[in-house]
């Protein structure tokens, strides 16, 4: 589902209109953004929670010809779903 369906959707089920919906989703995944940058986990009980991770430097080999190559530290996003769910999406049918 793309940005757009999902507005289309949030309007439909909401009320709101299109631009409206475009607002509120706008602001809450801004909020989010803002949070891990300030490396505050963002959690919903039982559908998940996202948190920022720091990846250390590390040697990799680089796929064609396998010469080692460095692999520079980088902060990362995780996402893990909550038990509500990841029970829900594997009983659905």
């Amino acid at each position: 589902m793309s940005k757009k369906e999902f507005v289309e959707a949030f309007a439909a089920r909401t009320g709101e209109n299109k631009k409206r919906s475009e607002e509120l989703l706008s602001n809450f995944l801004n909020l989010i953004e803002e949070s891990l940058l300030e490396n505050k986990d963002v959690q919903f009980v039982g559908w998940g929670s996202f948190s920022t991770k720091v990846k250390e430097a590390r040697i990799g080999r680089n796929p064609k010809d396998g010469t080692e190559i460095k692999i520079p530290a980088k902060k990362v996003v995780k996402f893990k779903v909550g038990k509500k769910l990841a029970d829900a999406v594997a009983n659905a049918k």
